[in-house]
């Protein structure tokens, strides 16, 4: 279980977690997520318990975030809540399994929130196998009041981890574009949000153009793009203070800024007298080192989760095609021969899979390939679907769709998550429309 500590701006956390004991099980619930299409597994999550209001209100806001959760992963079916028998008061005493195997369902989630003598909110969860009638996990939280929302995010990665065998994603952020106007005067602001679209707030004000932002590995920074006085610029958005900072003046335009996994480095292209090369800066001395040497556009770098390779997109072989290098420059080899033009490529945090951009025959599409090339598949396509970013777990990804413009000319673009199977594509519901998608880290 990973250390629940973090500072996060104005939303400082401090957690402390019990594991509740369990008795063995007789037989394992999990869920084989190996294969495409998953029927949802059936899954009850009860109103956590609380004796006073405001802890019983508490107790059923953070059980429809889990169910909401749950759900929207595309593994689970939450039932309906009408439908069950035993109600969470004498469920504290201990499930009467057999009730809930009438209503078939397959796991139970029931928890309990009680406000604490010196302020604290403990709330506690225990997730039962109903068939084999036995408890697989139960963990007690001791947070503040308002830290409800980031709780219940946390015991749906450990349900998750628990049922799948996989690392949860949704104790995590997401750091977009958010645009608004008309399409010919777009405005376009930094936001941030919680992954199920929720704490949304906008980090910068409109009054010049940015893109493609990305989080450090310690989710504490954001690198961007921004035209300032018509200028593109890379800079640095620190989420604890507010301050932005200029990464570096170079005299051509630099593009597509991303962290080094270790966060030390900040990796982007850089356009100087017509020719468009790789650099990457090095953080703490600021030094510029340039990584590619060809007469093409080299462009969208990403580096491997170890730091080992860096994957790019570049016209060097007549269409625009993915290659792979060194980190430091060397053994450059392309991976795409196919027809169509790929681009914004970006590496999974597991390694074994790159997601990309592919154009072709007019249309756009969202795919994965592994880093040799091979293994192609496409999960989603459309009139513009692109800025692929992954989950932590490297499971789901998320990306932008716009649609055509209407007869009065409005472009609508909005935010998409995806199973990397190609099942289970769901909108993010943002206040205005949406662009390049990045996906924070678990929050430590």
């Amino acid at each position: 279980m990973r250390p629940l500590k973090a500072c996060w701006n104005r939303f400082a956390l401090a957690f402390f977690a019990v594991l509740l004991a369990a008795a063995p099980a007789r037989a394992e619930l999990i869920i084989d997520i190996t294969s495409g299409f998953v029927e949802p597994l059936p899954i009850a999550v009860t109103d956590f318990f609380g004796e006073a209001a405001e802890e019983a209100r508490v107790g059923a806001d953070i059980s429809g975030v889990i169910a909401a959760n749950l759900e929207r992963s595309g593994l689970f079916r939450p039932i309906e809540k009408g439908a069950f028998i035993q109600d969470t008061n004498t469920l504290r005493a201990g499930p009467r399994f057999g009730d809930w195997r009438l209503i078939n369902a397959q796991a139970l989630i029931s928890g309990s929130t009680q406000m604490q003598a010196d302020g604290r909110l403990r709330v506690e969860f225990r997730l039962w196998d109903v068939f084999a009638e036995t408890q697989m996990t139960g963990l007690a939280y001791f947070t503040t009041p308002a830290n409800w929302r980031r709780v219940a995010h946390i015991i749906t990665d450990a349900i998750y981890q628990r049922l799948t065998g996989e690392d949860g994603y949704f104790d995590t952020r997401i750091v977009y574009i958010a645009e608004s106007g008309p399409q010919d005067r777009r405005v376009k602001r930094l936001a941030i949000m919680d992954q199920d679209g929720a704490n949304h707030r906008f980090l910068t004000d409109g009054g010049s153009l940015v893109l493609t932002p990305r989080f450090s590995p310690t989710i504490q920074e954001i690198t961007y793009l921004s035209y300032v006085s018509k200028t593109p610029r890379v800079y640095l958005f620190n989420l604890n203070t507010g301050q932005q900072e200029v990464l570096g003046d170079f005299p051509g335009m630099t593009f597509s800024p991303r962290f080094s996994p270790d966060g030390n480095q900040v990796i982007m292209s850089l356009a100087r007298q017509g020719n468009t090369e790789i650099y990457t800066m090095d953080l703490r001395t600021r030094k510029v080192v340039r990584l590619t040497n060809h007469p093409a556009i080299d462009t969208s770098p990403s580096f491997s989760p170890d730091g080992a390779e860096i994957v790019f997109n570049s016209d060097r072989g007549g269409s625009q095609q993915l290659y792979v290098m060194s980190s430091d420059g060397r053994n450059v080899r392309r991976i795409t021969f196919n027809k169509g033009r790929y681009a914004t490529p970006v590496w999974s945090p597991r390694g074994d899979l790159l997601a990309f951009t592919r154009i072709y025959q007019g249309e756009f599409f969202i795919g994965v390939m592994r880093p040799d090339g091979s293994g192609e598949r496409m999960l989603t396509k459309g009139f513009l679907v692109e800025g692929p970013t992954w989950a932590p777990n490297g499971r789901v990804l998320s990306f932008y769709r716009q649609g055509r413009s209407d007869s009065r000319g409005k472009v609508s673009s909005k935010l998409y998550t995806i199973d990397l199977t190609g099942f289970n594509e769901r909108e993010i519901v943002t206040p205005i429309d949406g662009s390049d998608p990045a996906w924070s880290p678990l929050i430590p």
